[in-house]
C-alpha cells in the first residue's frame, strides 16, 4: 500500500507513525508535512489540487488520507474521487458537519440529538437582541472554521458583547452562533464511518485552555488524556442517541459520511449532550488516542472505502497515553518564533511536530503548538510521569506547557 497523508501538523505526524506500524504500507509521504516530520517520514509540496491528482496518479498511491479540515471543506475530497482515487475523508456536503455550525445545529434539533439550545445570527445587532434570551455563562460561536480557536464563553453582557465585536469585525461572513452553557465534564469520542455504518475509539480527553485548571483562553488543545474510564458507562447512550442517529440523518440528508467523525461531548446531569462534531481527528487528541491503536490503520481505511466497517472491531493497547502540547510565547495569539529547539538525550515519550521548521542543522518554533510529547504508562500516573519528565529535556525560548494534563475530576456536581 502506498499511502498519501495531506496536511502538515502534529495530527498529520501521528496519522504517519500509526501507518508506519502496518506491514501492509509499502510506502507513505505527507503534504506538505514539516520539517520535524521529515525526520521520520517523506514530505512533499504539492501546490493545488491538480498537482495532487498528478502526483497520486504518477506514484500509485491507494489511499489519500486527509488530515484537517481545510482541504474538506476546499472539496479535495470530491475533486479526487471524480478521478478515481480513492480518499479517507468526508466530502464537501458532508463536511459542513464541521465547517457550518449552523448545519450541524440544525441536524441535530431536526433528528432529535441532544444538545445545547442555540440561536443562530447574521448580524451584530441580530447577535445581541438574541443574548437578552440566554442566561450566562453564555457560549458563542463563529459559525465556520475557527482552527479550534473561535469558542468564547462570557460570563457577563459586557464579555458577550466584547466577544460579538469581535467575531463580526474580523469579519464573520457565516454570522455566530449563540448557545446555552451547558454543565457537566467535557470528553471526545471518534468514529471511523462509511456512511452507514461506524465504530468507535477509545474516549479522550482534551485541554483546551491556555493554563493550568483550564483558565485563560481557548486554544487548538494544549494536551490530552486516553482513554478516560469515567466515560465509559455512557458508551452505549452515545452510540444510540448521537453517532448512529447523526450518521443516519446525514444519510438521510444525501450527504453521507465517510471518514472520521469527531464527536465533543458534554456529560451533563441530564446525559450526553454534543458540543460539537468535526470531520477529521482532532489535534492534539490523535497524538494520544493512535499510539494505543492496536487495529491495523490501512485494515480500518480499506472497510471505510468498501463500506464494511459493520465486520471490523477495533482493539487497544490496555496502556493510558499523555500528551502534552509545547507551546510558543504569546499563543494563541501571534506566537514568538524563531528560536532553537534544543532536545536532550533519554526522551522516551514519542514526539509528533508541527509548527517547525528547519534553520541550518537544527529546528525552530515556527507556530503556536510547536510540538507534542505522549507518554504511555501502565496507568495515568505512570503516563504522566514520563511526558513530565520528557517535557523538562525539551527547551527554546518562550516554551509553555500546561501542567495539569489528565488531573481532571471528571464528576458532575
Amino acid at each position: 500500500m502506498k499511502i498519501l497523508i495531506i496536511g502538515s501538523g502534529g495530527r498529520e505526524h501521528a496519522l504517519a507513525d500509526a501507518f508506519a506500524r502496518s506491514p501492509k504500507v509499502e510506502s507513505l509521504v505527507v503534504s506538505p508535512g514539516n520539517a520535524g516530520i521529515a525526520k521520520t517520514h517523506p514530505c512533499v509540496k504539492l501546490s493545488g489540487f491538480t498537482e495532487i491528482e498528478d502526483y497520486c496518479k504518477s506514484n500509485m498511491i491507494d489511499y489519500v488520507f486527509i488530515g484537517g479540515e481545510q482541504p474538506v471543506a476546499d472539496g479535495l475530497t470530491d475533486f479526487l474521487r471524480a478521478s478515481g482515487i480513492r480518499v479517507i475523508g468526508p466530502t464537501q456536503a458532508a463536511g459542513r458537519i464541521e465547517t457550518s455550525k449552523a448545519f450541524a445545529k440544525a441536524l441535530m434539533k431536526k433528528y432529535s440529538v441532544p444538545t445545547a439550545e442555540y440561536v443562530k445570527a447574521g448580524t451584530y445587532e441580530e447577535a445581541c437582541r438574541a443574548l437578552v434570551g440566554f442566561n450566562y455563562p453564555v457560549v458563542i460561536k463563529a459559525d465556520g472554521l475557527a482552527a479550534g480557536k473561535g469558542v468564547y464563553i462570557a460570563d457577563s453582557p459586557e464579555e458577550a458583547t466584547e466577544a460579538l465585536l469581535f467575531l463580526f469585525q474580523n469579519p464573520s461572513k457565516e454570522g455566530v452562533i449563540i448557545e446555552e452553557y451547558l454543565l457537566g465534564w467535557e470528553v471526545s469520542l471518534f468514529s471511523f464511518c462509511d456512511g452507514r455504518n461506524h465504530v468507535s475509539t477509545i474516549f479522550s480527553q482534551d485541554h483546551k485552555q491556555l493554563y493550568d485548571n483550564d483558565c485563560g483562553p481557548n486554544t487548538g488543545g494544549m494536551g490530552v488524556l486516553a482513554p478516560v474510564p469515567e466515560a465509559e458507562p455512557y458508551r452505549d447512550e452515545i452510540e444510540s442517541k448521537i453517532i448512529y442517529p447523526i450518521l443516519k440523518a446525514m444519510y438521510a440528508e444525501g450527504c453521507p459520511f465517510t471518514g472520521i467523525l469527531y464527536c465533543g461531548l458534554m456529560i451533563t446531569s441530564d446525559g450526553p449532550k454534543v458540543l460539537e462534531f468535526n470531520c477529521r481527528w482532532g489535534d492534539p487528541e490523535a497524538e494520544a488516542v493512535l499510539p494505543l491503536l492496536d487495529t491495523d490503520l490501512v485494515d480500518i481505511c480499506q472497510a471505510i472505502d468498501r463500506h464494511e466497517l459493520d465486520r471490523v472491531h477495533l482493539n487497544w493497547l490496555d496502556r493510558t497515553a499523555v500528551t502534552v502540547v509545547l507551546a510558543s510565547r504569546n499563543y494563541p495569539g501571534t506566537p514568538e518564533t524563531g528560536y532553537p529547539i534544543t532536545l536532550d538525550e533519554g526522551i522516551k515519550s514519542s514526539i509528533c511536530y508541527a509548527g517547525v521548521a528547519q534553520k541550518g542543522e537544527g529546528l525552530v518554533n515556527n507556530g503556536g503548538r510547536v510540538m507534542m510529547l505522549t507518554g504511555l504508562g501502565d496507568d495515568l500516573m505512570q503516563a504522566r510521569e514520563k511526558v513530565y519528565r520528557d517535557a523538562k529535556k525539551v527547551s527554546f525560548e518562550g516554551m509553555y506547557y500546561r501542567k495539569d494534563i489528565g488531573l481532571r475530576s471528571n464528576k458532575l456536581y
